[in-house]
This record gives structure tokens, sequence and C-alpha cells, in this order.
């Protein structure tokens, strides 16, 4: 589990005079020049990825320890002995006892040797902690001392503070009062904690203080009358720094929790009031495992309020007077190295949860919530699954077309062999049954179906593969049957129902290779033209059921595949020759891909009669051109696409998919993109995508227009500190931008802070741009190192907005 960062306080406001009144007791010294305090600047030597100016460092000790550790050493330019018999040592005193070091210019220790008492500028050293103060006293039998006036210094944490009085007990912990604790470089107190009694614990890896203020810029800004906070990376038990939001119309406020329960399990626990909803309480528990590992979350609000909106058929108010809720369970381990299962069970309330309550940076949508029971054996033969899997569509309303089926069960197993001769032979096959909870009578009729579904598909094939190309011959025969159920549908189709396709493809290719130089750059050149025939006959399939199907979109990887549909549901007609010629430019140290090129098209010797209607005897209405057009045509769109490493940084891509025939482009993309080492990164992306391209998407998914966009986003580290972070996102084709986002992130010795302004359009869960509408938001989160932070999270919405970009971990 990592580590994380927590404080503990018992929480209390104030503001103006009254916080100064209540904490105007404690008042510890001005700080130390850093001169003073074992600091170091780093100047010139600086580490590139340094976020703080300088370093802490012990310098060594002025005299050898004694052997014993419990003797102590001592050096002095004078010593005598005073009339009660204690030895008075002057000038430029040193004692040493251990690891522990006094420097004086007086101190004199009494008659049973056990306790010495120091005057004048004195300096306390021990492993890892430096302490200078007006006077001191401390005992030559164990580790008490008190130090007045005292500065402090904990190297390995980078910790400093003051206080007027410094007592270091027995036990090792360091009890402090009017003191000070920050984690700044020196000369720099953008914040610090303030506290009456401060106590550090280095043993246990916190510290707590009583009627405490968190001061930023020397501004009291908080108040707490006891606080809890970490001295260094351990977690601890405690409140974790609030989330607070502000609207017009409502207060957001969640106060976590965290529980610190065990090295290998912990829990948060988040009530959250929102004003103008009611009391929202959320949870997780972690636990990790040597074989297994998962965690829970939800949470709960009994009796939603509705929301501000005014107008009682505001969706945000349709669940108004009713319990809310969510809750995901993740879990996964292994019986064996070969044998692994994997539990998963989510579900809400409503489709509306996470849209009326969120969680994440920029209201980012969560669609669906998985329901998932897997047992996996992965040999060295057969690989052998079964599992029972769904999922919750979070849509609202959710019509029943829209329900997901569930799997209950589905069982799956797959094996290869292989000869030396290049023969080779493969078994796939699954049996699944299929369910969903639904009006049969207003679905379509091949989605109101349930029922049993096997699949088969075993293949034999051959691959010979020499230096100078490839040839390979392959059969494959796909047998499914049914057994299904319409449940109150009146239909006259068959209920049981079985299918038999072969599928038979011939691919082959030669490579031919030349050394090339380009520019003094040694090259390997390759040619390396392909063809690939695939025959499938046509199967009436317009009485199967439509379980896991969809059409796939045409691409690169389709001209070589005699697959047009995903799932099992259909097996697509197919009599074509696919033709093509790549090229690549190989790096001959290395042997690492610079350049390739690949131009190819597919030619159709018979129309594509089925689609997801299944029936091979007719073709789409002359209404649909798209789909008309696609299944008769005798040429595919010419696809182009290639790759090129420019140099260690720039590398771009291209995809093209052209129809000569009607001279259009049927999608286009371009992408160029930049790696910088330092942390600096950009993207620059076009997209163009024929309306109905894409026959995989659902109705409501799918455009009614062209769509073409610009995508612009990047990345600029301008110091180890320093991230300023952008996206812009342009639908040109209806000239408005999708995405606007700009922000700054800080992330310095003792501070972090995430900036973001984000302007983004909400689709409304359709295509259709009528019922758009946009949305925006000023996010801001700040981190005070060794305190905790207050804000959302964004680090992992950078990180998918700007493809390449890692953020710098506060």
């Amino acid at each position: 589990m990592g580590k994380r960062l927590f404080w503990t306080a018992l929480v209390g406001l104030a503001s103006g005079s009254g916080l100064l009144v209540l904490t105007a007791q404690a008042a510890p010294p001005d700080p130390l020049p850093g001169e003073r305090l074992d600091w170091q600047p780093w100047g010139e030597q600086a580490p590139a990825d340094a976020l703080c100016r300088g370093r802490y460092v012990m310098p060594d000790y002025r005299i050898q320890a004694a052997p014993a550790p419990e003797q102590v050493r001592s050096e002095s330019d004078d010593a005598h002995y005073g009339e009660d018999g204690e030895t008075i040592l002057g000038g430029e005193v040193v004692l040493r006892r251990g690891e522990s070091q006094l420097e004086s210019p007086r101190v004199r220790v009494n008659a049973e040797r056990d306790r010495a008492f120091a005057s004048g500028p004195v300096t306390l050293r021990d492993r890892g902690l430096l302490l200078r103060g007006d006077a001191a006293e401390l005992s030559l039998v164990d580790d008490q001392a008190q130090v007045d006036v005292a500065h402090y210094v904990l190297h390995d944490q980078h910790l400093r503070g003051g206080a007027q009085r410094l007592d270091r007990l027995e036990d090792g912990r360091y009890q402090m009062t009017e003191a000070s604790f920050t984690t700044c470089d020196p000369g720099d107190n953008l914040w610090q904690l303030v506290g009456n009694d401060v106590v550090l614990d280095e043993e246990s890896g916190f510290g707590t203080a009583r009627h405490a203020r968190l001061e930023v810029a020397d501004v009291p800004v908080f108040y707490w009358p006891w606080v809890r906070f970490p001295i260094d990376d351990r977690r601890q038990s405690g409140f974790l720094w609030p989330t607070l939001g502000i609207s017009s119309n409502s207060l957001d406020y969640a106060q976590p929790y965290y529980f610190n329960l065990a090295p290998n399990y912990d829990a948060t626990l988040t009530p959250r009031w929102i004003t103008d909803r009611g009391l929202l309480l959320g949870g997780e528990f972690r636990y990790l495992f040597e074989s297994d590992e998962g965690q829970i979350e939800g949470a709960y609000l009994a009796d939603d309020q509705g929301g501000s909106a005014r107008d009682p058929e505001n969706p945000s108010r349709r669940f108004e007077g009713e319990d809310r809720w969510y809750i995901d369970y993740q879990h996964q381990g292994r019986f064996s190295p070969q044998l692994r299962y994997q539990l998963r069970y989510g579900g809400a309330s409503d489709g509306r949860y996470f849209e009326d309550f969120g969680g994440d940076f920029g209201e980012q949508e969560t669609e669906n919530m998985p329901r998932l029971a897997q047992l996996a054996y992965r040999g060295s033969l057969w690989q052998l699954e079964a599992r029972a899997q769904g999922f919750q569509k979070l849509e609202d309303p959710l019509r029943d077309r829209d329900k997901p089926f569930y799997r209950l069960p589905s069982l799956t197993a797959n094996a290869t062999w292989r000869q030396e001769s290049g023969l080779y032979q493969q078994w796939r096959s699954n049996a699944t049954y299929f369910w969903r909870d639904v009006d049969e009578t207003i679905v379509p009729l091949r989605e109101s179906a349930t029922g049993g579904r096997v699949h088969l598909s075993p293949a034999l094939g051959w691959r010979g593969d020499t230096s100078w190309g490839f040839f390979e011959p392959r059969v494959e025969m796909l047998h499914t049957a049914y057994e299904v159920d319409y449940g109150d549908r009146q239909t006259d189709r068959d209920t049981s129902l079985t299918r038999t396709v072969p599928v038979t493809s011939v691919d082959a290719g030669l490579i031919f290779e030349r050394e090339l130089d380009v520019r003094g750059s040694g090259y390997r050149q390759t040619l390396e033209p392909r063809l690939n025939y695939a025959y499938v006959p046509a199967r009436d399939q317009s009485d199967f059921p439509d379980f896991d199907t969809n059409e796939r979109a045409f691409s690169w990887n389709q001209l070589w595949s005699p697959h047009r549909f995903s799932g099992a549901d259909r097996v697509g007609d197919l009599n074509r020759l696919s033709y093509g010629v790549s090229t690549r430019f190989l790096t001959d140290d290395s042997g690492r891909e610079r350049f390739s090129l690949g131009v190819g098209q597919a030619t159709y010797f018979d129309d594509r009669t089925i689609d997801m209607n299944g029936d091979p005897d007719t073709l789409p209405p002359e209404s649909n051109f798209e789909r008309r057009y696609n299944a008769v045509r005798d040429r595919s769109p010419v696809v182009t696409r290639l790759d090129w490493q420019v140099t260690d940084r720039w590398s771009a891509g291209y995809e093209l998919l052209y129809d000569e025939q009607r001279r259009l482009t049927e999608r286009n993309s371009v992408d160029l993109r930049y790696r910088d080492p330092r942390g600096h990164v950009l993207n620059l992306g076009y997209r163009w995508e024929l309306e109905g391209f894409d026959p995989s998407l659902d109705e409501e998914d799918r455009l009614d227009y062209n769509r073409e966009e610009y995508d612009v986003s990047g990345a600029y580290r301008v110091s180890p500190r320093l991230d300023v972070i952008g996206r812009f996102t342009y639908d040109h084709t209806n000239s408005r931008s999708l995405e606007q986002l700009a922000g700054v992130q800080w992330n310095d010795c003792c501070y972090g802070l995430q900036l973001v302004w984000r302007e983004w359009v909400d689709d409304n869960d359709t295509a259709r741009i009528d019922d758009d509408f946009t949305d925006r938001g000023i996010f801001l989160r700040f981190v005070f190192k060794g305190l905790g932070g207050v804000g959302r999270d964004a680090d992992s919405y950078f990180e998918e907005a700007i493809p390449g970009y890692r953020a710098t971990q506060f």
C-alpha cells in the first residue's frame, strides 16, 4: 500500500481577532538564518529533480566518542572546581556522550557528575538532530535535556522550528512550549504550525499540538484546540484535510477520517454534508495479503432533499425523498501461479447517482458499475475460464433496450498445438447463458431473446516463416448452437438454432531488405508486399438473437481479418482479396523501428448481404445510402498508415481511409507528439470521420454529422517545481470548443499547489448536439508538505487529458 500523509485534529474554526486572542500565548522565537541551522544551499550542484533549495547537513563530531557509550569526553580552554565540588568549564567547551554532543562557552557539571548546565549560545547535537538555544540543562546518564529559547532541525525529515522551551524526554520524545513547526526551507515561512504545547515523537512518526494555529505567510488561517500531524511518511490514523465546495445555492463539505488499522489494511470514513441534499456518509476499506488484495467503497444518503433546483421537473429532483447509495467491491487473488480469480460487484441506487454527487475531478462520468466473478487457469497448453458477468448501466431513464445482458455463466476452453513442420491446430470454445430483465415486448425482436449459446471454433492451419517471407493457409469452422426463450413475446422464430460456417483464408507476404545510408546514418529498409484472401459463405441468421455482437468499422487490421463482426452472434459473409505493401526503416545498431508506411486495399467479389438483421437475401434499403453502399461496393477504401519516430523526442502518426471511387475521405487522423525527458509534452491531433463511419456504435451514440476535430494538449515543466498544463479541443463541424483547460502545478519543498480552470461540453449521454450544455469550473488543491492538503487530487485526470504527461507526486 502506498504511503500517505494524514493529520488528526479536534477542529475549531476561528477568524479575525478571535483567533489572535485564542493563540496569543503561543509566540515562538524568531527563526535563525540558514547558516546556523546546518543549511547548505545547492548552488550550481543542485540535482536535476531537486525541489528544495538546499539540504540540512550535519557536520562531523568535534571530538571522538569514548570507548563506552555511557562515558563522557570533554574539551575546553580552561577548567576549575567550584566551592561545592562542581566542575566549571570555560572558553570553547565541547562535551560528548555517545551520539550526543554539547557546545557552549561555559558549562557547569554538578558534583555527582550526572548533569551539565550550559549558558551562552548553546549547540546540542545528536544523530540527525540540531538544537540551538540560550541555555541548556542535560543529563549525562541518559538522553534527557532542556533548552531555553530553542531552535531545532530534524535533518532527515527536512523539518525545523523554534520553541521558548524544549525538553527532550527520557523516552526520546521532544516536548516544546510556544513552538513552531514547518518543512519549508530556512528563510521561507510560507506556512508554519504554531502551538502552545507541541510534542514530536520520532519513533511513532507523528507530532501533536494544543491550541495550534496554521499560519500562511505569517497570517493565521486555521485554529485547532488539538492537532496531530505526521513528521515522516508513515501512515497515521486521523482526520484528513476536508474538501469544501461552494456554489450559489449550496455548501458541500466532506471531512474524511483515516484509520491505519494494520500495515496491510486500512479504512477511510467520510461524512459529507451537502446543504441542499443532506448528510452523505461514505467510506473505503482496503486490504493486502500475500496472494489476495481488494477494497470496498461506497456511500449512503438517507432521504435526498432533492437539490436546489426550483423546478420540480428538474432531473436533479427526480429522486427527492428517496435513499441514494452506491457500493463498489473489488477483490483479486490466486490459488497458484496458474489459477487466479477475481471478484467485482458494483451497484448504485439509480442512474443519476454520480451525476448528482460526482466525486472525480471535473465531474468525470461513471457509465456503469461492473459485476464479475471469474476463475481463470493459464497452463502451458490449455487456457480455461469460468465467469459470471454483468454490469449496471448508469443512465436515467434507462430504456429496456439499453439494459446489458448478464452472462450467467460463461465457460471458455482454448488450446493451441504446434508442430515443428509449421502445422498447428487451435481449439476455441465457449458456452454462455445470456439473461436480462426486460419487457420482451418493447425491445427489438432480435434483442428480446434470452438463453444459452454454445460457440465452437476449431481451426487448422500451416505457417511457413522464412527470412524472406511467410505463407499461412488456414481453415476455421464456426459452429454455434442456441436454445433461446422469447418470454411473452409472440414470434414464430425458432428457439433451437444452429449455424455452421467455414472460414477460409490464405495470408502470404514477402520481405525484401537492403542496407541504406541516410545522411550518414545506417538503416535497414524493408519492402513487404502482402496478399490475403478470405472466403466466408453467407448463412441465414435472421432468426438468431443479438447478445454481444457489433459490426466492426473498417481499418488497417480489418484488411487482413476475415471477421466482419465482433462477438459470435453474426458471421459476416465475405469473398475478398486484400493487397498491400509496407516499408520499414530499422536502425542497424539496435533494430529499432524509426519509420513505417503501409498502403492497402481490398477487392470484393460479392456483395456483403449479412448485416445485424442476418438476412442473406436482402441488402440495406437504398434510403440508408452509406450502409447500402458499404454492402455493395466492389472495393474498400484505400488505407494508408504511417508511424514515424522523427527523433528521440518527436514522433508522428497518420491514417487515411480514402474512397477513390467517390473521391471522398472516410476517415483521416494526424498526430504529432513530443516527449522530452525533462517532462515537456506536446500533442497535436486532427480527426475527420464521415457520418455513420462506425457501425458498431449504438443508435444514440451515432453522430448525425461529419466529425472534424482539432486537439491540442501539452505540459511544460518550467522547473522541477513548476508545470504548466493546457488542452484545447475544437469541434470544427459545429464551430464550438469541446474542452478548454489551463492550469499550473507547483511542487515546492514545503507545499504543493494545483490550480486549474476547465470548461467542457457535457453531451447528456447522446450524440445529438441540441441537448448539449457547457459546464465550467475552477479547481484548487493546496498541500502543506508534512501536514496535509485541501482540495481534490487532479493528477489522474491530467494524465488522461494530456497523453504522455506524468504529474510530479506531492
